[in-house]
């Protein structure tokens, strides 16, 4: 079991800059994530998106900020479980916490801090015959570990950014990768859609445009995959694992049943903490809702720090917080 002060469930910008508001008050964090890296949707959907409204930056990358924040928390010493989704939270005599995966980890903390931004991402699932049979038996939304994939024949199907740049990554690991993209053209950027022609032109993947996905075979595991090409006929290819990477879907997920007030797919909180209606839990960042919310990263960066003042007090209930400014002594000194 993990033991912490605070688990923040959301490893978007505004709960990595939570632990860095954290770890300024001495309080220790373990961030979990359903996504395999942190960043959220920075990282996930636009990672070299522009952002022209963090202070102090005219024009900072998705993923450069990213990284800024993550070099930022590291003297704080976080722990994480990624590409896993909190199932279940139960509160505990004496007001702590203890949370469940869907890889059954289990973390026993005193505060909990729900900065999950639009929620928990969910893939987007091509509409195929008994898909489900085959999930985790060679069908998977996310590449967590891509040495699962070496010597493997690959299926990647997807347009994005993320079945571009697997497809790059994966061409050197498989024994053969095929990319299917239902249109002509692909939505990820245009280095990446280059480097994926060159590889079809050189024999190192196989491309197949304007095609879409048709079945999954196999006896218990994937063995093939049925696709209907650009002349509408139907081909078969064999197939190890099939990557649909068509995004990510946001959904409030199994915290919609953990007794929060909600408006909507939005937890409410007050904002003198941006805790919610259960003591001990906050929710800072787009998840949460109040008169005069705007979804914008440096709002979650502020709700982060009141809230950081407040979980104080179930951390260290028997201390008094003395609010220090780090301009004064530098990190080093909290």
């Amino acid at each position: 079991m993990v033991e912490t002060d605070i688990c923040i469930i959301g490893a978007g910008p505004v709960g990595l800059f939570a632990v860095f508001e954290a770890g300024l008050l001495k309080m220790r964090c373990h961030v979990v994530d359903v996504l395999p890296q942190i960043g959220g949707q920075l990282s996930e959907i636009y990672p070299k998106k522009p952002i022209y409204d963090i202070p102090g930056f005219p024009e900072v990358k998705a993923q450069e900020l990213v990284e800024n924040l993550r070099r930022q928390i590291v003297p704080f010493k976080p722990t994480f479980t990624l590409g896993e989704k909190v199932n279940s939270l139960e509160k505990k005599e004496g007001g702590s916490f203890i949370l469940t995966t869907s890889d059954e980890t289990e973390i026993h903390s005193k505060v909990v801090v729900i900065a999950g931004g639009l929620g928990c991402f969910e893939p987007r699932k091509p509409e195929l015959e008994n898909l489900e049979n085959f999930e985790g038996k060679g069908v998977v939304y996310m590449v967590k570990d891509p040495e699962t994939f070496r010597n493997k024949k690959l299926v990647i199907a997807g347009g994005g950014d993320s079945a571009l740049d697997w497809t790059i990554y994966l061409a050197e690991l498989a024994e053969n990768v095929t990319l299917i993209h239902r249109n002509e053209s692909f939505r990820g950027t245009p280095d990446s859609a280059e480097k994926v022609a060159e590889l079809a032109s050189s024999g190192k993947i196989n491309l197949l445009l304007n095609s879409n996905l048709q079945a999954v075979h196999g006896n218990g595991v994937v063995r093939s995959v049925s696709y209907i090409d650009k002349e509408k006929k139907v081909r078969e290819i064999d197939a190890d694992y099939l990557i649909p990477l068509f995004g990510l879907s946001p959904k409030l997920g199994p915290m919609a049943g953990w007794g929060l007030n909600l408006d909507k797919n939005a937890i409410q909180v007050n904002t003198l903490d941006y805790a919610t209606n259960i003591e001990g839990i906050f929710a800072i960042g787009d998840i949460n809702t109040y008169p005069g919310k705007l979804k914008l990263i440096l709002c979650g960066f502020h709700e982060a720090a009141l809230m950081a003042q407040s979980a104080f007090k179930f951390v260290y209930p028997q201390q008094k917080l003395s609010f220090k400014y780090t301009t004064v002594n530098g990190i080093n000194a909290f």
